[in-house]
């Protein structure tokens, strides 16, 4: 396996050709466009990893499903998407004109920033730090890794630069989809994208999704099997942004995507997988990281349709 990983390495580098980092947050626009990695872990218990793997990115959109996961054992699934809709957008991650244009006004999924802003809203704790605290401690334990944390450049300067997801921070305030105060609740929200992983948290990040919201190693239960079903279907419909159709095809396999230039993805009862490549496309996903999944997909057959 690890033989095949270093090949799929090696044949996608030249994708990130065409890619650009993502430069709206300065912090991230450092990276470097040509580093590449990947890792997979089984459901045997067997991590097998190639290129860049190691290097430390921070987590960014794919935070959206663990603090979901979070938001509907704290409150419940009827809650959460009383005030969070279950639908595709079709439009950019960032885009606020659906908040406007549909009534009753809800962000139309958790995926996007509003959504995701309206959901970190919901993590309960009597101060935004506590509530930090018992997210961070989920990640923790879902991935395995108790030494994670965030990295203080990239919040900083996503609280610096965020300015339209403040816009819709308020607009969802205003329209009664949360109540409180929007820079505690935008805390939150940065500093959980700002947590920095490596391709192996996100895989095992991914493994416990494939087994159904179950630790891989003790098989306890952190969230519920239907919890993860849902999640994993959001990464299926929404995970790619407004490429998650052609993800869909291509793939096949539910997947979630950052503009750190993370893809997380979950191959039901079989594997989860974490890649890295800070070269995006157009539509905000890791050119390089798309071009590994296209491939180790059609390799093991890996798509769930």
């Amino acid at each position: 396996m690890n033989e095949l990983l270093n090949k799929l390495v090696e044949n996608n580098k030249n994708l990130t050709i065409d890619g650009k980092v993502a430069k709206y947050i300065p912090a991230l626009g450092k990276a470097d466009p040509n580093e590449l990695g990947i890792c997979v872990a089984d459901i045997e218990g067997n991590i097998y990893t190639a290129g860049d793997y190691n290097k430390k990115f921070t987590i960014q959109s794919i935070s959206k499903t663990i603090s979901l996961m979070l938001a509907i054992i704290d409150n419940g699934i009827e809650y959460v998407f009383d005030r969070v809709g279950m639908e595709p957008t079709g439009d950019a991650f960032n885009s606020i004109i659906k908040l406007e244009i549909v009534s009753p006004s809800r962000p139309l999924n958790p995926m996007i920033n509003a959504g995701a802003i309206a959901v970190s809203s919901m993590i309960k704790g009597n101060s935004t730090d506590e509530k930090f605290k018992r997210l961070l401690n989920f990640f923790r334990k879902i991935s395995g890794n108790e030494n994670l944390g965030i990295n203080e450049e990239v919040y900083l300067s996503e609280k610096e630069t965020g300015d339209r997801n403040r816009s819709m921070a308020y607009f969802m305030r205003e329209a009664g989809i949360f109540t409180g105060n929007v820079d505690e609740i935008l805390d939150v929200y940065f500093k959980q994208c700002s947590i920095e992983v490596d391709c192996i948290d996100i895989a095992k990040i991914g493994l416990f999704l494939a087994n159904g919201g179950r630790l891989p190693s003790t098989r306890e239960q952190i969230a519920g099997e239907n919890i993860a079903r849902i999640v994993k279907t959001f990464m299926v419909t929404c995970g790619m942004y407004n490429a998650s159709g052609e993800f869909a095809i291509n793939v096949g396999i539910p997947a979630k995507s950052g503009v750190g230039g993370g893809i997380m993805a979950s191959v039901p009862h079989r594997m989860g997988i974490g890649a890295y490549g800070p070269a995006l496309d157009d539509k905000g996903n890791s050119i390089g990281g798309c071009g590994i999944l296209k491939d180790l997909s059609r390799n093991f057959n890996l798509s769930i349709f």
